[in-house]
Formats: C-alpha cells, structure tokens, sequence
C-alpha cells in the first residue's frame, strides 16, 4: 500500500495527520495483505503517543487465534512504547497526547493473562513479555528470571532486552555482556548503560576500542559509557569523533558534547 511505504520512509512526525486512521485501516482490513497489515503493526509502534482506538486494536490481535503468529507478535510489541509512554506520564497531565488510564491498564491485565497462557503460540508470549516490561510490575521478574535460565536462545535474548526495563538483575548483565552472540551482546550492553552498571565499565571501553565491534554495539556502547561515567567518557570517544564514518563520528560528538556539559556531581537516577 502507498501510504504505508511512504511512511516507511519518514520519521514519524512528519507522518500525515491521519496517519493513526491509515494505520488502523489497514490492521482492521482482514482482506489486506498479509504483508501490508504486518507492516502496519510495525509502524504503529512508532507512534508512542497513540490513542485507545489504535491501541485497542492492536491489542485485539494480540489476543486474536485467528490472526498468523507473527501478525499477533508485531502487534503485541508495537505496544511496548505505547505502556512506557503512558506509564513515564503517570497520566499527571490531562492535556498529555496518550492512550486513556482505563486502557493502559487493560493492555497491562491482557498482556500478564496471555503470557501465563501456555496454550498461546511461544512467540507472541515472547514479544507480549518485551512489550510488557515498558511498564514494569511485580511478575515480571519472575518471568524474566525463568526466561534468562532457559535452555531456549530466543528466551534468554528476551529476558536480556527485559533487564533494561527491570530493575534486580545486575548480575545477569554483566554475564551477558561477555557473549559472544551480538544480539545478546547488544541488548546487554543497552541495559548496562540504563542502569549505569559501573561493574560493566572495562567491558564497554573494551568494545570502544576494538576494530571488530559490531557497528549497532558499538553505537550502545558509545551512549553507556556516556550515562555511567561522563566525565571520563569524553576522552575515549576522541578517536572515535574523529572516524571516517560520518555516523560514528557524529555519535561520539554529540555523546562528548553532552558529557562535557553534565555537572562533575551528576546523577542519572537523581536528575
């Protein structure tokens, strides 16, 4: 569909206004292509700040057994940035653009009871957990704790991406910051930096330095070692400031740029 490739193209904000409408015509248009509604799903997760009809029907597919596994899975993830936007607002603000305190707790209650149900596909239990955890709450580490010591790849790379949301497994970070499997590497590498895990520090400016740093690791270890230790990151990412690659260069800048203007005494979790 045009409009849906378009989008593709842009950042969400200069999306058209009726870009939710497009959006939910499509997720609801059971003669789509599979394709089309898949890519739908996708790019609803880029909007955070969406309403409770685009979220209601999102969530339906989620629960639906008769939408295809993955169609049920990318549903259920885009809704992860529509928990943690409202669960960040804390719905203070009545003017605030995000779903209603109604709906954001359906879409908590849903996603607890469809994880708990062994009889949905592994999959869809597995983004409903990574959709989840935006908005942590108290089973969630249970969850995360079975997930991380499954024999199964899939669940532990879950239960890494879940550690950047909740809170209690520092441990298991650092060990899954000497894998060797980028994905798992990766999502280690981002929790360290949200929880500014001063353990995982040689670990990160080891990445820095090394040639073989896969590219997308290397962007979240740029950011990590710049929320753990600003004052001392600057002077590691100098080389990378001066890279070839105009990409890397320009997020080692901007990361020196705002080291350099934090305060010696600066908090994260404080400030």
């Amino acid at each position: 569909m045009f409009e849906l490739i378009s989008m593709k193209k842009l950042p969400p904000w200069e999306w058209p206004e009726n870009s939710e409408q497009i959006l939910t015509g499509v997720l609801n248009d059971a003669s789509a292509d599979a394709s089309d509604r898949l890519l739908a799903a996708e790019l609803a997760g880029e909007l955070p700040a969406s309403t409770d009809e685009l979220a209601d029907v999102l969530l339906s597919i989620a629960q639906s057994g008769d939408e295809s596994e993955d169609f049920r899975a990318r549903a259920a993830i885009a809704l992860g940035p529509t928990l943690e936007y409202a669960y960040m607002s804390d719905f203070e603000d009545p003017d605030e653009e995000t779903i209603t305190e109604g709906m954001y707790l359906k879409i908590k209650e849903s996603f607890r009871k469809l994880y708990l149900d062994g009889t949905v596909p592994e999959e869809v239990r597995r983004r409903v957990l990574e959709g989840s955890v935006r908005s942590p709450q108290e089973w969630h580490r249970d969850a995360v704790r079975a997930a991380y010591t499954s024999d199964k790849k899939n669940w532990r790379l879950t239960a890494v991406f879940c550690m950047r949301f909740v809170k209690g497994f520092e441990a298991q970070i650092l060990e899954a910051l000497d894998s060797e499997d980028p994905d798992m590497l990766y999502e280690a590498v981002c929790a360290a930096g949200n929880w500014q895990l001063d353990d995982a520090w040689p670990r990160l400016t080891a990445l820095l330095t090394s040639e073989e740093t896969d590219r997308d690791i290397l962007f979240a270890a740029i950011e990590a070692v710049t929320d753990i230790r600003p004052q001392e990151a600057g002077v590691l990412l100098v080389d990378l400031a001066d890279s070839e690659d105009e990409d890397i260069a320009e997020a080692a800048t901007e990361a020196m740029v705002l080291a350099e203007s934090l305060p010696d005494d600066f908090d994260f979790d404080e400030d």
